[in-house]
């Protein structure tokens, strides 16, 4: 009976190799929680990467472009409705900035032109800038910019009409 009880009792080596286990899985599990929200990121309402709300149909003059630096958009209202553009250029990625005495989108690092609506006016820029999808609800402009859409080309219907 004595021989059944020592087998059954846990020698110090056994301990301290199931507790160094323990551990070892308990700091494993510990970082690869610290990794995931360190790689997730956090969208603040507003922020690039959300739907935002740009405002009121009626807070935008016709026509206008209006840039929300945070959001990384420019929102166009023209007599056909509303469009939101990425800020980027499609050559190289350079934020475009609008020069409003010109009236057009014009990117300091190649010189690529572009008109009010995104069409290339001169390159070195391949296609017409990206946009955002708009959506109008109750007389709120929101635009999603989790959603880049590439373009090959500017066509009327890619504006959200008033």
């Amino acid at each position: 009976m004595e021989k059944n009880e020592q087998d059954k009792k846990v020698s110090r080596r056994q301990f301290f190799g199931i507790a160094w286990t323990l551990a070892l899985i308990a700091a494993g599990a510990q970082a690869l929680v610290g990794l995931r929200s360190f790689l997730t990121p956090i969208l603040e309402a507003g922020a690039f990467g959300t739907v935002v709300k740009a405002g009121r149909v009626d807070e935008f003059e016709l026509p206008s472009v209006n840039y929300f630096r945070e959001a990384r958009f420019y929102l166009v209202r023209n007599e056909l409705g509303f469009l939101a553009l990425y800020r980027k250029c499609t050559h190289l990625g350079c934020v475009v900035p609008w020069d409003a005495p010109a009236n057009e989108f014009n990117c300091p690092c190649h010189s690529s032109l572009f008109t009010r609506e995104g069409a290339v006016i001169s390159g070195p820029a391949p296609r017409p800038m990206d946009m955002f999808p708009v959506t109008i609800k109750d007389d709120i402009v929101f635009v999603d910019t989790g959603q880049v859409v590439e373009r090959t080309a500017v066509h009327p219907e890619q504006i959200t009409p008033v």
